[in-house]
């Protein structure tokens, strides 16, 4: 099926210079303003594309856009992905996720394994729930606790949520993420928090060829050190592990000059 103007729906757009395109997707509950702290020094060297995901409060009349069936695995978003790079005649263009856009990535270089040169994976993980051997960093139960809060009263749980996922020192980056939250609500954000952290995509990682850096927070509530050595040692191709010291879930806010070093680094090695 053919999607005409997908990149108008999700609010893409194409900015800054040179021979490299970089594609910057946002995770849960936010939108392309995530980067903000990092685009005007990528622009300087690359051209980047920004977009919002289906969900994301950001996207016009996104409660109705957003189909909860459709997007009930990230198979759809991957999809949505490639569409979107072959509408913008994208090939060969470097992938950053966060979080769970880090494996839709990944999802979409398996479907597409020359559309992206290396995927930058920032703060993902395959799977959330602890096995017996396997560190998600929550039990079913906390799980379940979250949802029943998302259901029972989104607005109280989003401003909770963000002073978690976001590192409290920063309070202007904790704000911002709080009102994207908001901004998505409770029709969208409880059914993609039950596809988001009852995932399991562990099984993808050893069909994943593509060069990978993987992007880790010292000290992440979601995502423990454990998860990104797991995928570091499942992941098929080459792949590296970039600690960055800092809080939270969201290096790109509250660390954004590290951040930015380790893109660079990357890219230039």
């Amino acid at each position: 099926m053919v999607i005409l103007n997908l990149s108008r729906n999700m609010n893409a757009r194409l900015v800054g210079s040179g021979k490299e395109t970089i594609i910057l997707a946002h995770g849960y509950g936010g939108d392309q303003s995530v980067w903000d702290k990092i685009l005007p020094k990528l622009c300087e060297s690359y051209q980047i594309v920004l977009f919002d995901w289906s969900f994301s409060g950001a996207v016009k009349d996104h409660q109705s856009v957003f189909d909860a069936d459709k997007y009930s695995s990230y198979e759809a978003f991957a999809d949505d992905l490639i569409a979107l790079t072959d509408e913008m005649k994208l090939d060969s263009s470097i992938f950053v996720g966060h979080s769970m856009s880090g494996i839709i990535g990944a999802i979409a270089s398996i479907k597409r394994p020359h559309l992206f040169t290396r995927l930058i994976l920032v703060a993902s993980s395959p799977r959330f729930i602890n096995l017996v051997d396997y560190e998600g960093g929550f039990e079913i139960l906390d799980m379940e606790e979250m949802f029943k809060n998302i259901e029972e009263n989104y607005e109280v749980w989003s401003s909770s949520f963000a002073r978690i996922a976001v590192d409290p020192s920063d309070p202007p980056s904790v704000e911002k993420f709080e009102k994207s939250l908001k901004r998505m609500g409770v029709e969208v954000g409880l059914p993609l928090a039950k596809n988001v952290f009852l995932s399991d995509y562990r099984g993808i990682l050893d069909k994943v060829i593509t060069p990978c850096t993987i992007i880790q927070c010292k000290t992440d509530f979601a995502v423990p050190n454990s998860v990104a050595t797991f995928m570091h040692n499942t992941i098929k191709g080459e792949s590296t592990v970039e600690i960055i010291n800092t809080r939270g879930h969201f290096p790109q806010l509250t660390a954004h000059e590290e951040f930015l070093n380790v893109i660079h680094r990357v890219l230039t090695s």
